[in-house]
Parts: C-alpha cells; structure tokens; sequence
C-alpha cells in the first residue's frame, strides 16, 4: 500500500458548556452553529468512531485499519482493539462539569472496556486570571470528598491552578478536574470516553438529573476515584532543533507525548522535517502549511488535523509553522534521551508525566 496522511472525519460535541472558540478563535471552517464544546480530531472510540476522508483508503474505518495494518498504522509492533490516541480542541466557554476518568483496571473491571483515559491538557488561550480544578488537596478521604460533591462545594476540597496559554497539564486517571471558563484547549488522551461526573446536570444539555440518578452517579464516582495525583501545569521543555523552528515537548507518559513546534521567525525557508516510526496525530494551531510526503503533498489549514501512518516514516511541513504532535512514545528514546541532549536533569523530565523517573534517567 502507498501510504499518505490521512484526513479524518471528525465528530463535534455540541454540549452545554461549548461556545463559539473553536470556528472564531482558531479559525476552523465548516463547523455547525450553535455551541461547539469539542471537536474530536482523531476517534476509534466505539459510536464516534472516525472514517479515512481522502485518497485509496477513503470511506475506511479507523478501526478497520487499525485491525487489519496495525504495524503500519500504529507501528512499533502495536496490537490493540482500538486505535490508541483520542485527541480533541476543546471550548471551555463555560466550566466544564467536575468528572474524572477510570484507570485502566477500573474500565475493565467496572466499565467491561478496554481501557481507561489518562489525558493532558495544552492551554491554547485563557484569560488572565483563569483557573482549573485537578486533584485534590492533601487529607482529603473519600467521607470527605463526597459530603463535598452532595454539597456542590468543590473549592473546598479540589486544588486550584493557575491556567496560562502554552502550559500544559498532564492528568492521570481517576484525578477529579475540570476547567473553564473561557478556556480554549488542545486535548490528548487515551481512547475511551468513560467518565463520572458530579453535577446535578447533563453536561450534553444542562436538563437536570433526579436525585436518584445523581447520587448513583456520585457513588461510581468516588469508586474510580484517586487521590493521589496531584498535577500541576508544565510550561514543557525545549527539545534539540535545528535551524529555523524550536520544539518543546510539551508532556510525556507511558501512554501518549506531545510536542509543539514552531518556525523561529517569519520568511524561514527550511521546512520542518520529521521522521517517526508510529503513527502521529499533526494538528495545526497556527496558519495554514502543507506537508509533503514521499509521493505527494496535503494542505493543512487552521485547526485541522492529519493522522500520519508510521509507514509513511518522514514529512516535511511546509510554511510559517505552529503545529502540535502526538504520538505513542518509546519513553527512553523519544523523551529522555532528547531531553537529555538538550541538557534537561532527571527531574524536569519526570515532572513532564508519569513514568519517566526510573533510574538512569
């Protein structure tokens, strides 16, 4: 098969807390109108699942082709029953709802589903002054943490963070959170969309829930819970670049990384090259370039997306670039050893996630 980048179909969430960030602020076409809370840039999660939009594979599932050519989808010898990352532009208009996502064990034990959803947030835009929840502050039991949730007192038990455009946040699973509003975010995570929330409303159209249903829905929540985690936002850490553009990695975790680059100043004529050997999630934050590839090229305007196949190996992206990159890590060669290179210690690169404190490092 030729392989080129793959431009997905893309689901859009229109629930209550959306606004109008994502066609107005970053400039993506061709939206409904009305709120727009989310746009799912790259799905296999089951009912939102993503279809190949373009060239010989066009009219393809995701997960079909994750199933039938994992090696050349994914790469790095990876079988999975889903495709591995779910990644989305989220509108924080109005707070979201305080949620959590179940870990691993607990989606497959509790949910009968795969996996669960660990996630990082990258702030793209928040005004001064903004703030997330994630986590909660030390003491806190789970007698505690529910007398809080009955009485929609979140303050006094969920840590408060300072939000800033460019930071990034990465949230384990089962960690309580939420952000907004006015919050604009580039999202990564695990492909899943179990949660637990603890509002009095649905999130999808703000109608109330009884009583019944909200405190079953508390209870679920209190038993995926973590306490431990405790995040806090990352500005990330300059990566080795050449000449003309700088990378930062932005976060990095057993289960995803993120890079942002960008092209140092206007009127660069180098491209931005890239070599990989899994598959990358490009998604443009900046204006509009095109990648080129071994047999052709794909225009990548404002807030769209491309789903690179690890078979495709190498592209160069052409134009003023400001682009973000995701991708299932070799956490040694793709996070340590570069950040090394770049003179970062042990611990600035640990804080970037989970798993990158072992020794040696």
């Amino acid at each position: 098969m030729n392989w080129y980048p793959l431009r997905l179909t893309t689901p859009v969430k229109q629930h209550v807390f959306g606004g109008r960030a994502i066609p107005d602020r970053l400039g993506r076409g061709g939206l409904p109108e009305g709120p727009v809370a989310e746009t799912w840039e790259v799905s296999d999660v089951d009912g939102e699942g993503a279809r190949i939009g373009n060239g010989a594979l066009a009219g393809w599932t995701l997960r079909r082709l994750t199933l039938e050519h994992p090696a050349e989808l994914v790469g790095r010898d990876w079988h999975g029953p889903r495709f591995p990352l779910l990644t989305k532009y989220i509108d924080g208009h109005h707070p979201l709802p305080v949620h959590l996502h179940p870990d691993d064990a607990a989606a497959r034990g509790k949910e009968g589903e795969p996996n669960g959803k660990t996630e990082a947030w990258h702030i793209l835009d928040a005004p001064a002054g903004a703030a997330a929840y994630a986590g909660v502050h030390p003491g806190v039991d789970r007698a505690r943490l529910r007398q809080a949730l009955l009485g929609q007192d979140f303050a006094s038990v969920l840590r408060r963070l300072p939000v800033r455009a460019g930071d990034t946040l990465y949230v384990p699973a089962g960690t309580l959170h939420r952000f907004g509003p006015d919050t604009l975010v580039y999202e990564i995570e695990q492909t899943s969309d179990l949660q637990q929330h603890a509002m009095r409303h649905r999130m999808e159209d703000g109608s109330p829930l009884d009583e019944a249903e909200w405190r079953t829905n508390i209870e679920a929540l209190l038993d995926e819970w973590n306490p431990e985690p405790r995040p806090e936002f990352h500005p990330g850490l300059r990566l080795p670049s050449p000449g003309g553009v700088e990378g930062r990695m932005l976060c990095a975790g057993p289960y995803f990384a993120l890079e942002r680059w960008r092209t140092r100043a206007a009127g660069t004529s180098a491209p931005l090259v890239r070599s990989f050997d899994t598959a990358v999630v490009l998604s443009n934050a900046g204006p509009a370039v095109t990648v080129a590839y071994g047999a052709g090229s794909e225009p990548l305007g404002r807030a769209e997306t491309l789903l690179l196949p690890a078979a495709l190996g190498r592209v160069e992206i052409h134009g003023p670039a400001d682009v973000l990159l995701g991708y299932v890590p070799d956490l040694e060669r793709d996070v340590r050893a570069p950040l090394r290179a770049a003179g970062h210690d042990a611990a600035a690169i640990a804080a970037l996630g989970e798993g990158l404190g072992r020794p040696g490092v």
